[in-house]
């Protein structure tokens, strides 16, 4: 009798240990790896002379989770220059200052940046100074800054690298391509800067598209570098390829974006692990039956338009960079504010055209036939935008050109 009661009980406290352990196991999967977030910088050009640049930027901090404090006991940054010339004699110097909201952490005069606690629902900021001085800065075109910091927290240390873009060489207005002759029409390919998260589709277009356009002209943007303003950039360093990417990405061709286990779990994270799997199980049913391309029809959109590593000009080249979200709402903003039409658009040099988006009145099929070419290229080219305009249309009957190619 009291050993079946022992049993009972035994059993009873096995049990309620499981319960929680299950509790636990569910509770620290519910809670973020770290809740911190970073908050891309505002930068300032503050000299901008031929031998000498400065510029600073400040960074935001936030712990958006109610309940988790995460420390930061370290941060520091690097630059990386891109230049059409030299860069060994340009001397670079970085400086990570805090700033911190609470006056009793004021920035130390030596540099050392000593660890700090973004508390819960808080913020703070950093400040980052790059000087460049000497023979060569005017020729750097961008400079790509890496903030390496540490989140440290209940689930352990990790590293993470945050990056931004600056872009320093600015074409001039008339710095851009000839016109060709193309099907129809004559296309204009439009060089600009390099295109960063801090850029704005319309102040690009102000500033480079409309001081050569004219009513009745298309105006045909890359989908890459719209991604890239968007800020559509996964770092692979920062990805853990799951159990779905690591073995649906084995069945892809080498030359796809997808067979690579990091360009993979980039779909992944965007449609979900569930979806990728079935995508590819219904896929490689619809193949047995002749039927091809059907994982890119089940995956969605974002399966066709993911670059992966060398992908795209530098520093991109470094990134895997997704496709642009809500395409069809930019070009209606975008036509609104510009009264040129707009297009979003993925062309490569084997002549496919893919119109992601067009706004009212432009024909997918006129586009298809005026970039066959690839007038804007594929290399580094930086021409990210090419301007259509149609042959034999005067800026007086532009509308009924529109309205009759849609």
């Amino acid at each position: 009798m009291i050993a079946t009661v022992i049993g009972i009980g035994a059993a009873a406290l096995g049990f309620l240990a499981l319960l929680v352990a299950i509790g636990l196991e569910g509770r620290y999967r519910q809670r973020p790896a770290h809740p911190l977030e970073v908050i891309r910088a505002t930068w300032n050009l503050e000299i901008y002379e031929p031998t000498h640049y400065r510029f600073v930027g400040l960074l935001g901090l936030s712990n958006p989770h109610r309940g988790l404090e995460v420390m930061v006991p370290d941060l520091r940054a690097e630059v990386v220059l891109l230049s059409d010339g030299r860069v060994d004699m340009i001397q670079t110097d970085v400086q990570v200052i805090p700033r911190h909201p609470e006056p009793e952490f004021p920035p130390r005069a030596d540099g050392y940046w000593f660890a700090y606690i973004v508390k819960s629902t808080k913020q703070t900021n950093v400040e980052i100074c790059v000087d460049l001085q000497g023979i060569g800065v005017s020729e750097v075109k961008a400079a790509w800054v890496k903030i390496h910091y540490i989140a440290y927290g209940p689930h352990g240390r990790f590293a993470k690298t945050h990056h931004e873009f600056i872009p320093l060489k600015f074409p001039a207005t008339g710095d851009t391509g000839v016109w060709r002759q193309a099907e129809g029409c004559q296309v204009l390919p439009i060089r600009t800067h390099l295109l960063t998260p801090l850029d704005i589709p319309l102040e690009v277009l102000n500033r480079y598209v409309m001081p050569h356009a004219q009513p009745g002209d298309i105006v045909a943007i890359g989908e890459t570098p719209l991604a890239i303003i968007q800020g559509r950039l996964k770092d692979p360093a920062q990805m853990q390829p799951g159990w779905v990417a690591t073995r649906v990405c084995q069945f892809f061709l080498p030359t796809s974006s997808l067979a690579t286990a990091c360009g993979m779990q980039a779909l992944v994270e965007e449609v979900g692990a569930l979806r990728v799997l079935l995508a590819f199980l219904g896929g490689a049913i619809a193949k047995v039956f002749g039927h091809k391309g059907g994982f890119y029809q089940l995956a969605g959109e974002q399966a066709r338009l993911i670059d992966d590593v060398t992908g795209t000009l530098p520093p991109y080249d470094q990134f895997i960079v997704m496709g642009p979200v809500n395409p069809q709402a930019v070009v209606e903003d975008l036509a609104a504010k510009t009264g040129l039409g707009i297009a979003i658009v993925d062309v490569n040099d084997l002549g496919a055209v893919k119109v992601l988006a067009a706004s009212q009145g432009v024909s997918p099929h006129f586009l298809t036939t005026a970039l066959k070419k690839n007038p804007a290229g594929n290399a580094d080219e930086q021409t990210p935008i090419v301007l259509i305009r149609p042959c034999g249309v005067s800026p007086s009957s532009t509308e009924g050109f529109l309205d009759k190619m849609h």
